[in-house]
């Protein structure tokens, strides 16, 4: 398949660059045990990419938890707290980022996350994420009308890079079946890295669909390839 060549590249964080998604995981099924429920791959899927209060809101009609958005995510919090500073970041991301970077490639976050969690993620990694200027975090964020999968997050984000780029020039990573459909629906190439266990199928709108960040070529897309420095 050929690809369009692009000048700007917005990354999502959660399962993407951050393996955090496994972290919600972990703390979604605390608060599910306690009503004997199961937080399932289904659901987990289905929110994937929602701002805050629409996956809180998803779970406890999904699981029918007699729980309130606030109360939900007030119990998450505490949770959150411990749990998201032990984040870790995805293989290959580190090395594809750095070498964006160095070679003067625009490059932005486009997060579903509020500043505050993402405070909590990126606490060990701040050199990393200080390379990402341009960073749109979807739930604090008021131009960010709709979450995923609508596009609103993804024009956002690609608003603030200083030149403006047409959506077609940009390219997206994503991990999600929303995140995806988001980024299609921008008009922007996408290049997902999902769960293991996620049925492809469910994701047509994907580019380029990868089992790692490092199995990327980043000349594929017009972005200057790996040199010897960077293998």
């Amino acid at each position: 398949m050929i690809y369009k060549p692009v000048t700007h590249v917005l990354f999502d964080m959660d399962g993407l660059i951050l393996n955090t998604e496994d972290l919600y995981t972990i703390g979604f099924q605390k608060i599910a045990s306690r009503y004997g429920k199961e937080f399932t791959f289904d659901l987990k899927c289905r929110i994937m990419g929602q701002q805050t209060r629409e996956f809180a809101a998803s779970i406890i009609n999904g699981l029918d938890l007699p729980l309130t958005v606030d109360e939900f995510l007030k119990e998450t919090r505490f949770i959150y707290e411990e749990l998201f500073p032990q984040s870790k970041i995805m293989p290959g991301v580190e090395r594809f980022i750095r070498h964006l970077y160095d070679n003067g490639v625009p490059i932005g976050l486009a997060t579903s996350s509020s500043k505050e969690t993402y405070d909590l993620k990126v606490k060990n990694h701040s050199e990393l994420f200080n390379m990402l200027e341009y960073k749109t975090w979807g739930s604090s964020d008021p131009l960010v009308k709709k979450g995923k999968p609508y596009p609103d997050i993804f024009l956002v984000a690609a608003d603030k890079f200083r030149d403006k780029p047409a959506p077609e020039k940009v390219l997206v990573f994503e991990d999600s079946i929303n995140g995806v459909k988001a980024a299609h629906s921008a008009g922007m190439q996408v290049v997902m890295i999902p769960d293991p266990r996620l049925d492809r199928t469910l994701a047509p709108e994907a580019t380029l669909i990868l089992n790692s960040m490092e199995d990327f070529v980043p000349e594929h897309f017009g972005l200057p390839q790996y040199t010897q420095r960077n293998l």
